[in-house]
Protein backbone atom coordinates (compact mmCIF):
# COMPACT_ATOMS: atom_id res chain seq x y z
CA UNK A 1 0.00 0.00 0.00
CA UNK A 2 1.78 3.49 -1.03
CA UNK A 3 1.05 6.59 0.48
CA UNK A 4 -1.29 9.23 -0.95
CA UNK A 5 1.45 12.77 -1.01
CA UNK A 6 -0.47 15.84 0.64
CA UNK A 7 -0.20 18.64 -2.16
CA UNK A 8 0.67 21.73 -1.48
CA UNK A 9 -0.94 23.90 -3.95
CA UNK A 10 -1.28 28.08 -3.88
CA UNK A 11 -5.34 28.09 -2.83
CA UNK A 12 -4.98 24.41 -0.62
CA UNK A 13 -7.70 24.58 2.18
CA UNK A 14 -9.37 27.51 1.01
CA UNK A 15 -12.23 25.53 0.43
CA UNK A 16 -14.23 27.79 3.37
CA UNK A 17 -12.15 30.87 2.92
CA UNK A 18 -13.46 31.34 -0.59
CA UNK A 19 -16.63 30.34 -0.98
CA UNK A 20 -19.43 32.53 -2.38
CA UNK A 21 -23.14 33.03 -1.28
CA UNK A 22 -25.61 31.41 -3.82
CA UNK A 23 -26.92 35.02 -4.51
CA UNK A 24 -23.57 36.30 -5.31
CA UNK A 25 -21.80 33.48 -7.49
CA UNK A 26 -20.34 34.53 -10.96
CA UNK A 27 -18.24 37.24 -11.35
CA UNK A 28 -20.39 40.31 -9.80
CA UNK A 29 -20.78 43.71 -11.04
CA UNK A 30 -18.52 45.58 -12.99
CA UNK A 31 -18.38 48.25 -10.50
CA UNK A 32 -15.34 46.42 -8.91
CA UNK A 33 -12.92 46.69 -12.01
CA UNK A 34 -13.64 50.63 -12.39
CA UNK A 35 -12.54 51.60 -9.09
CA UNK A 36 -9.61 53.58 -8.14
CA UNK A 37 -7.98 53.97 -5.16
CA UNK A 38 -5.49 56.86 -4.25
CA UNK A 39 -2.43 56.46 -2.68
CA UNK A 40 -2.15 56.18 1.24
CA UNK A 41 -5.77 55.01 1.50
CA UNK A 42 -6.76 52.14 3.99
CA UNK A 43 -8.38 49.07 2.06
CA UNK A 44 -9.06 45.83 3.42
CA UNK A 45 -7.71 42.58 1.35
CA UNK A 46 -10.94 40.40 0.01
CA UNK A 47 -10.21 37.78 -2.27
CA UNK A 48 -12.93 37.50 -4.95
CA UNK A 49 -12.55 33.86 -5.65
CA UNK A 50 -13.91 33.98 -9.32
CA UNK A 51 -11.36 36.52 -10.44
CA UNK A 52 -8.32 34.42 -9.91
CA UNK A 53 -6.57 35.90 -13.55
CA UNK A 54 -4.84 39.12 -12.06
CA UNK A 55 -3.18 40.07 -8.84
CA UNK A 56 -4.82 37.23 -6.66
CA UNK A 57 -2.61 36.96 -2.81
CA UNK A 58 -2.04 34.58 -1.25
CA UNK A 59 -4.84 32.90 0.99
CA UNK A 60 -2.83 33.97 4.31
CA UNK A 61 -3.89 37.82 3.09
CA UNK A 62 -7.71 37.38 3.13
CA UNK A 63 -8.97 39.86 5.55
CA UNK A 64 -6.10 41.79 6.36
CA UNK A 65 -5.91 45.14 6.41
CA UNK A 66 -3.46 47.79 4.84
CA UNK A 67 -2.48 50.51 3.16
CA UNK A 68 -1.76 51.42 -0.71
CA UNK A 69 1.94 52.97 -1.60
CA UNK A 70 1.74 52.80 -5.67
CA UNK A 71 0.65 51.11 -8.92
CA UNK A 72 1.46 48.71 -11.21
CA UNK A 73 0.02 47.80 -14.42
CA UNK A 74 -3.80 47.30 -13.40
CA UNK A 75 -2.59 46.25 -9.87
CA UNK A 76 -2.21 47.85 -6.59
CA UNK A 77 1.07 47.76 -4.50
CA UNK A 78 -0.59 47.02 -0.93
CA UNK A 79 1.97 47.40 2.26
CA UNK A 80 0.84 45.05 5.31
CA UNK A 81 2.35 44.13 8.15
CA UNK A 82 2.46 40.40 9.00
CA UNK A 83 4.16 39.62 12.55
CA UNK A 84 6.97 42.34 12.85
CA UNK A 85 7.77 42.43 9.09
CA UNK A 86 6.38 44.77 6.59
CA UNK A 87 5.12 42.93 3.10
CA UNK A 88 4.21 44.31 -0.10
CA UNK A 89 1.58 42.89 -1.98
CA UNK A 90 0.51 43.12 -5.66
CA UNK A 91 -3.27 42.88 -5.90
CA UNK A 92 -5.62 43.29 -8.38
CA UNK A 93 -8.59 45.92 -7.66
CA UNK A 94 -11.13 43.31 -7.87
CA UNK A 95 -9.50 41.62 -4.54
CA UNK A 96 -9.55 45.37 -2.72
CA UNK A 97 -12.51 46.94 -0.40
CA UNK A 98 -12.01 50.75 1.03
CA UNK A 99 -12.09 50.16 4.94
CA UNK A 100 -15.11 52.10 6.13
CA UNK A 101 -13.70 52.03 9.64
CA UNK A 102 -11.04 54.20 8.41
CA UNK A 103 -13.00 56.48 6.47
CA UNK A 104 -15.62 57.25 9.54
CA UNK A 105 -12.52 58.08 11.97
CA UNK A 106 -11.12 60.39 9.65
CA UNK A 107 -14.19 62.79 9.24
Amino acid sequence: MSKITLHKGYRNKTRKRYRKNCRTKGLGSIDKYMRNYEMNSKVDIITDPSAHKRGMPHRRYHGRTGKIVGARGRCYLVEIKLGNSKKTLIVGKEHLRLNYDYIKKSE
